[in-house]
């Protein structure tokens, strides 16, 4: 047992320090080839949109169709414009300077709202300029998962992610580890237990999700799916030894109200909730949690999500998604460090295979996938926050 806990506190000093460099840093690293090492299925192909000396974190598309990028690490809002439509971007335009960490970022009435670590803030567009930024949504808990996401669902509401504050722990602030959930004016508008009083409501839409960094809407049905980064140095027994491959990463169709297992479970192949050994909680929460959809790698950092429906892709990807896997740092062989396409029938995920990979050779990575959205042009869009590119990724008919 004093094993155990002396390993475990090594564990937790490797993780702390970790902490403190590059999101990269704890991974083995290599430079981009020279070539576009990048592997797809037939008939797609892949070329650098965008060359950034900024890391890339989440992207939107303007209503006028610009590309639009934040930048966590400078504190910036890029845009990004193909004026000729030759598949390259011009030279990128700072939008936003001197923000805090931002992330999320989604387009509301012609406004760009910025999710910043902290809070939410809105800029405005007028006479072909943006202003300031104006704060809109404050207070959010900081620290622990900094980084949120924002977006503007069907149902006209922003949603917002935040993760937990620690690897595993029961949080003293309830806003951590949820989903949130606003009406387009900024008020909380929660799981509601009566229609109709959303502002009188706390924002909290899900809870029981570690950090649901990505999430999008099922095109059909119109529910939503959230990927969720499980915990790190798990075991399958009580004292036992770390597991790499506990827990699995997860995608999960997010219903109101619902608890979806962090900090004492994690889904599992049979369909169901594993009670984490080592931290077991409550007697029935694991019962009563919501087991993901589908599993994916663990540990691999499953960010952005998009569906297909507005791409140029094949008739049968159009209601399928894809994911990108930003690659795990403190796994032995290393997972993630590419895109991987989820299939859908009637609705429900029912597989997961690989999109795009090459980022990853021999146990080195060269660059981390983080963000992807559908172009007006029908091409896919994927920002890289290791190499600072911007990839753009068509399918041309393979007959």
């Amino acid at each position: 047992m004093l094993d155990f806990f002396i390993y475990q506190f090594s564990s937790y000093f490797t993780l702390a320090m970790c902490s403190l460099l590059p999101s990269f840093a704890c991974a083995s690293s290599a430079e981009p080839p020279a070539q576009l090492a990048l592997q797809l299925p037939a008939g797609f192909e892949v070329s650098i949109y965008a060359k950034l000396t900024v890391a890339p974190r989440m992207m939107a598309f303007s209503p006028d169709g610009d590309l639009f990028v934040t930048s966590a690490k400078s504190n910036q809002v890029l845009m990004l414009r193909d004026s000729d439509h030759n598949g390259s971007a011009d030279l990128p335009i700072i939008i936003a300077s001197n923000l805090n960490a931002p992330n999320g970022l989604t387009f509301v009435d012609g406004d760009l709202l910025v999710a910043n670590q902290d809070g939410v803030v809105k800029l405005i567009k007028e006479h072909k300029q943006w202003s300031k930024p104006i704060p809109f949504i404050s207070r959010l808990a900081t620290g622990g998962h900094t980084l949120k996401t924002l977006k503007l669902g069907p149902d006209a509401h922003l949603y917002l992610n935040v993760g937990s504050s620690c690897n595993v722990c029961d949080e003293e602030d309830p806003t951590r580890a949820t989903l949130l959930r606003y009406a387009k004016d900024g008020k909380p508008a929660g799981a509601l237990a009566v229609v109709g009083r959303h502002t009188s409501l706390p924002p909290i839409w899900a809870t029981g999700l570690r950090n649901a960094q990505g999430f999008a809407w099922h095109p059909e049905t119109h529910v939503m799916f959230a990927t969720n980064n499980g915990a790190d140095m798990r075991s399958d027994l009580k004292g036992g030894p770390i597991n790499d491959l506990l827990p699995p990463e997860q995608l999960s169709a997010i219903k109101a109200g619902a608890n979806y297992g962090w900090p004492h479970c994690w889904g599992n192949a049979s369909g169901l909730m594993t009670t984490d050994p080592n931290f077991p909680g409550p007697a029935t929460f694991c019962q009563k949690a919501i087991p993901p959809s589908l599993l994916l790698p663990s540990h691999s950092t499953p960010i952005g999500i998009t569906f297909l429906t507005n791409s140029h892709f094949p008739e049968e990807w159009m209601s399928d998604a894809i994911v990108a896997l930003h690659g795990s740092w403190n796994r032995e062989q290393l997972s993630g460090y590419k895109l991987v396409r989820i299939q859908f029938k009637q609705g429900k995920p029912t597989q997961i295979s690989d999109f795009a990979t090459g980022w990853l050779n021999n146990n080195r990575a060269w660059g981390r996938p983080v963000d992807v959205v559908v172009g007006p042009d029908g091409a896919l869009y994927v920002s890289d926050d290791k190499t600072g590119y911007i990839y753009r990724i068509i399918y041309k008919s393979t007959k």
